[in-house]
């Protein structure tokens, strides 16, 4: 590639090829782009400096935090990217005191050049983004886990790892097994994160969320840091401002800790895609505390707050004293509605439920087991993940319509919006949709097959149980990875495969693991129920 933009990373880029032009699909402009990459390429730089010298107390957060700050839609400032670098450079001269300045420069920790990847043979460079976009969506797992005091050595030490060989010289048989390792780690990293919340907050139980707003001030929370809610959450008590969850926040509302707050009063529209819209003139302050944040418009960027390691140019960042003053000034000073807003989701429902973790469905474990051997339960579905723009993701919501009424659909992450408030009914008293949280909640859904395999004598690909998984941003691809490493087949992705993904690389996914695009529901159920 030459000096333009190059960016591939999510589901969206355009022409399913990637980004070249000015400015990503995704919003961010070239010269964003560019400062990402720089980031990366000084992260490399720090990790080999590591690899002769000992890193500080601060070296693991700095890594995770550059990590995470490179994830889509997280940060479009020009100039906290630059001063991220900054810190990386700083980092490094910590670690290995003169070493840029060195007269006899051996340029083993100099910055590395991400072009030698964008360039590379299409193999390599489809193993070596497998490695790095997965790294990246693992960093903000193990992110949201250090802020609730949480890490874990063998994460921490695995992005050294990841990064290292991405700047070596090596072949698709040296590559691949890193590729897998990366599921294998981030496997650990979702229950390093799955322990974090559940310690801090309780184990989710279901509760249904209401889609209306009352009248009054109002803060809106987006993203997926549960420690930012609440945070905010105590700031705001008795202050006569309602808080309302957004997108990957919603299943804050069934962990116990924080749905003791009377004040958290239920979840504003829908998935993050659609922000832009339900965003437009809103009479509330609204806080982003992780990715999903899409360019911001001139009708509520006054009201736009960001916090941890989102940053949009001109909105006021919240910083690490985590006064949310500024916030509440502006909740009060709007007003919110002066009446209470009858809203439903996209399929017109008037609430949806959420907190079906492996806590929850494993407590009604006996109540699924005797359904699946008595007949009532026929199959499961995960049919879960990221949401996004593109055309065709309406057919997650007409694969959920068309299942059949004896079958359990599970689901998490923010690509539920499409079909959670569907009235699909119960199953012996058991919701046909079970939400079982956020994208990281992954990790509860792999509990809960790995627990009905155990019940039933049987392997998981012999349950009756099929994902249909969507994708858009690098936390899917971590969590693809961790699926393959525990050896699930017959995996359904769309609505679009990662461009990143080259022809041979996916023969060998197809191969071992009969990974697959999606079609039509129609004739994606026919193949999955063998009718």
């Amino acid at each position: 590639m030459d000096n333009k933009m190059f960016c591939f990373q999510c589901e969206q880029t355009a022409g399913c090829s990637g980004c070249t032009g000015n400015a990503g699909v995704c919003g961010k402009d070239a010269s964003t782009a560019k400062l990402q990459d720089e980031l990366t390429g000084a992260l490399i730089g720090l990790v080999k400096t590591c690899g002769s010298n000992p890193k500080t107390e601060n070296t693991d957060r700095i890594i995770i935090e550059g990590l995470f700050t490179t994830i889509t839609n997280v940060n479009f400032n020009n100039q906290t990217l630059q001063d991220m670098i900054d810190k990386v450079h700083s980092e490094k001269n910590i670690i290995s005191p003169g070493c840029s300045a060195c007269e006899a420069r051996c340029g083993n920790t100099d910055d590395y050049d991400m072009n030698e990847i964008w360039n590379a043979d299409a193999d390599i460079r489809s193993l070596k983004s497998l490695i790095l976009f997965g790294v990246r969506g693992m960093a903000a797992y193990a992110y949201h886990a250090m802020v609730l005091g949480y890490t874990d050595d063998t994460v921490n030490e695995f992005f050294y790892k990841a990064l290292s060989y991405i700047s070596f010289d090596l072949d698709e048989s040296q590559l691949l097994p890193v590729v897998m390792e990366v599921g294998e780690v981030n496997l650990k990293c979702m229950e390093l994160l799955d322990k974090a919340n559940t310690t801090s907050y309780g184990n989710p139980s279901p509760v249904k969320v209401t889609l209306n707003v009352e009248k009054g001030p109002f803060i809106v929370v987006t993203g997926h840091d549960l420690k930012d809610l609440e945070l905010l959450l105590e700031q705001t008590k008795d202050k006569g401002i309602n808080i309302y969850t957004h997108g990957e926040m919603l299943p804050a509302h069934a962990y116990p800790k924080l749905n003791k707050y009377p004040h958290l009063k239920g979840n504003f529209g829908t998935a993050w895609q659609n922000q832009q819209k339900e965003f437009d003139a809103i009479p509330g302050a609204v806080l982003f505390t992780t990715n999903c944040l899409m360019p911001v418009k001139k009708s509520y960027e006054d009201r736009v707050f960001t916090t941890e390691v989102v940053s949009y140019p001109q909105m006021v960042h919240i910083g690490e004293d985590k006064d949310f003053t500024p916030v509440i000034n502006k909740a009060l000073e709007l007003g919110g509605y002066k009446e209470d807003q009858h809203r439903t989701g996209i399929n017109g429902g008037e609430y949806v439920m959420t907190g079906f973790g492996h806590s929850a469905v494993l407590s009604v474990a006996d109540k699924v087991i005797e359904g699946v051997k008595n007949g009532s339960i026929s199959h499961f579905f995960l049919v879960g993940g990221c949401d996004g723009a593109r055309p065709g993701r309406n057919y997650y919501t007409e694969f959920v319509k068309k299942t059949p009424a004896e079958s359990i659909i599970l689901t998490l992450a923010c690509g539920k919006y499409r079909f959670n408030d569907l009235e699909l009914g119960d199953i012996d008293g058991l919701p046909r949709i079970m939400d079982m949280g956020q994208c990281n909640d992954a990790y509860s859904a792999i509990k809960v097959a790995i627990a009905l395999a155990e019940a039933f004598e049987c392997e998981v690909n012999e349950l009756p149980l099929s994902m249909v998984l969507s994708w858009y941003e690098q936390k899917a691809v971590c969590i693809l990875l961790t699926l393959l490493h525990l050896g699930i087949k017959n995996i359904l992705l769309g609505p679009t495969l990662p461009a990143f993904i080259s022809p041979n690389v996916l023969k060998i996914l197809v191969e071992n693991y009969a990974i697959a695009p999606i079609s039509t529901p129609e004739e994606d159920l026919k193949k999955i129920l063998g009718n």
